[in-house]
């Protein structure tokens, strides 16, 4: 390669020039390790929950499973007396159900025995042999955590290129994984050179100074989690250095040195570059920083020589060679920024006389961070994952409004996301933002409703929703002006995904549509308030003439919050159906009872229109790589409309 000496350049087109001469700076290869030793390594594969967190319905509390129903009429002056008729242990199978009138003792973290909806706490009951009052009603899923209400089953929690940290590995193992795909750690060379330069410790002599940056260099590399080896202290005299760069390249993937590096008589780094290989650029557009070089050897081996003052050493490092280490390591995360402003998107209960930690997760919005509470029980090991910190509420505080300025703890360190997506959850996301390359996406799970809340306050680049118009019989279309969002939001169509009832392989009971969820010897699994699903049940009911479904339905009232909870709750004989999208029957190998059609689509607020991540995830909606690979998943489709704008 020719010398280019001293032809300035800036940083983005340093970035480019090495880039197209090198063909890209890429991992270095893929090996499996134990989940115990891949703290600090980077992910080379997509982890897709295997099974539902919870993998059933547990209690979070002490007491007794009973059925909700039973509690209503409880209070303190006329309690409700159970017979208990049972035990659940944890780690133990239920022995049996529970009927009208029952109860059985309940352990923390204990599955709940089938005919059982709600625990009630122990402190709210008083036992006497085989009876037990109850002082306090209860509602149905009260103290019991769902299955999939953690992680549902065919999710994907942590994307490749993710360094693991102490809590994903909390993840991988409450997950069941053993071993994963990581990237291997570049080996790196490190290099202080200048005839000026001891070693801390040495006595100095006049006109010698202490080496700052081979250690400052190796130990960032080391915490970036590359293999770092410091090759001490070269001096200014091309043949030692050229031997000892050719020697550490035979070993290592790259070679980093700092110091001779201008254009004068003693700076070498230029010219050791140059005839082990070739160099790329000398010379930076930048303020420290200009006398920077980077090379390639022979055998493509990245060669960097940075500045040798260490302010303009390690600012050179952080803006140039430090993204070019995160390529070889796989990395795919944004760059970063203890504790940060951020305003509640809407009104919390406190601690009610207790100090709350609140864990959250932070949102972009146009006045500035918002912190979206992470409502999950303290066994979730999800909550450990999507947390950026916590807000501490003193015991005093009664609750947190809407807009109210908090301050929120960072759990590590804040990256800013390329795109906030807040609405209904779908696998088809996951295969969007992967397709497309946004690996840093923040999802938030809210529900179709709580996404277009979430697009009016600002925090949403985008929104995923499936809400049907009663009247029209379209989705999403209507939202915009029901939200008072005209003018302010573009709708684009997404994909076609199937609901309808679950049932057990075979269909014992013989169910064949909504009407038989009126007869008495069905027991029905419903979705929470707010979800798609929900809002078309309803207006489905309504149609049929049912005012009061919580009384003409069994199991009505009790809510699963994902569609893997309602299929979960089918396959384990807790409900006789549900309604879900088809995929999730098929993960649990259900029979499935089609119902209808839905579209999900994807609502975009016109300001975030012209952001990078949202062109970028609009154009891979409408690709054919897309297109196919949703297609293979059950019960989803696309149309000829998808990714064009409907609205």
């Amino acid at each position: 390669m020719a010398l280019v000496f001293h032809r300035v350049v800036s940083v983005d087109e340093a970035l480019r020039i090495i880039e197209e001469k090198t063909g890209g700076v890429r991992p270095l290869g893929v090996e499996r390790i134990s989940v115990e030793k891949s703290l600090g390594r980077v992910l080379a594969e997509n982890i897709v929950a295997r099974v539902d967190s919870p993998p059933f319905d547990r209690s979070t509390v002490d007491g007794y499973a009973v059925r909700a129903e039973d509690t209503y009429n409880a209070t303190e002056m006329e309690p409700v007396e159970l017979r208990v008729v049972g035990a659940c242990r944890v780690g133990e199978a239920p022995g049996g159900g529970i009927r009208r009138g029952e109860c059985m003792e309940i352990s923390t973290g204990a599955p709940i025995p089938p005919g059982a909806d709600a625990v009630v706490m122990v402190e709210y009951t008083k036992r006497d042999g085989d009876r037990v009052w109850v002082y306090r009603g209860v509602g149905p899923g009260e103290n019991i955590s769902q299955t999939g209400s953690d992680i549902t089953a065919g999710d994907m929690v942590l994307r490749s290129g993710r360094r693991i940290s102490a809590i994903d590995l909390a993840v991988l193992s409450a997950l069941g994984y053993r071993e994963v795909k990581v990237y291997r750690r570049p080996r790196i060379a490190v290099f202080s050179t200048g005839d000026e330069l001891v070693s801390p410790g040495t006595p100095l002599r006049m006109g010698q100074v202490y080496d700052v940056n081979g250690p400052t260099l190796t130990s960032i590399l080391r915490d970036m989690g590359a293999e770092a080896w410091f090759g001490g202290i070269l001096p200014d005299r091309f043949e030692e250095m050229r031997k000892a760069v050719l020697e550490a390249l035979r070993s290592h993937d790259a070679v980093i040195t700092s110091g001779s590096t201008s254009a004068g008589f003693g700076d070498m780094i230029y010219k050791v570059f140059n005839e082990v290989g070739g160099v790329l650029i000398h010379g930076l557009k930048l303020k420290p920083g200009k006398p920077t070089v980077i090379g390639v050897s022979d055998d493509g081996k990245l060669l960097v020589g940075l500045p040798g003052f260490p302010l303009s050493a390690l600012m050179v490092f952080k803006t140039l060679v430090e993204p070019l280490i995160e390529r070889m390591m796989g990395l795919r995360a944004s760059k970063s920024v203890r504790a940060v402003k951020a305003r509640m998107p809407f009104r919390i209960e406190g601690g009610r006389g207790k100090r709350r930690l609140l864990p959250v997760q932070l949102v972009e919005s146009s006045k500035g961070l918002s912190a979206y509470p992470i409502t999950m029980d303290s066994g979730a090991a999800s909550a450990l994952m999507l947390a950026d910190g916590f807000i501490d509420i003193p015991e005093q505080t009664q609750y947190l409004d809407e807009d109210e300025e908090v301050e929120v703890n960072l759990l590590g360190e804040y990256r800013v996301p390329s795109l906030t997506i807040i609405g209904s959850h779908c696998p088809g996301l996951d295969i969007l933002t992967e397709i497309a390359g946004l690996h840093d996406a923040k999802i938030v799970n809210v529900g179709s409703l709580g996404g277009w809340r979430a697009l009016k306050r600002g925090e949403a680049d985008v929104a995923g929703t499936h809400l049907l118009n009663p009247q029209t019989h379209e989705y999403n279309t209507h939202m915009p002006e029901k939200m008072g969002l005209e003018g302010q939001v573009e709708i684009y169509r997404g994909y076609v995904r199937t609901i309808g009832l679950v049932v057990r392989p075979g269909n014992p009971k013989r169910i064949r549509g909504l009407e038989d969820l009126l007869r008495d010897d069905i027991v029905f699994v419903n979705r929470v308030k707010g979800s798609g699903i929900r809002t078309y049940l309803d207006h489905v009911l309504e149609d049929m003439g049912v005012k009061e479904p919580e009384k003409n339905i069994r199991g009505y009232t009790y809510e699963a919050k994902t569609h893997t909870a309602v299929a979960a709750a089918v396959a384990q004989g807790r409900a006789d159906t549900g309604i879900a999208i088809g995929y999730a029957a098929h993960l649990y190998k259900l029979d499935f009872i089609p119902l209808t059609e839905e579209h999900y689509d994807i609502a975009v607020r016109k300001d975030r229109a012209n952001k990078p991540s949202v062109r970028k995830l609009l154009q891979t909606l409408k690709s054919q790589p897309f297109k196919e690979k949703l297609n293979k998943l059950p019960y989803y489709k696309t149309d000829k409309e998808t990714g064009a704008k409907i609205y």
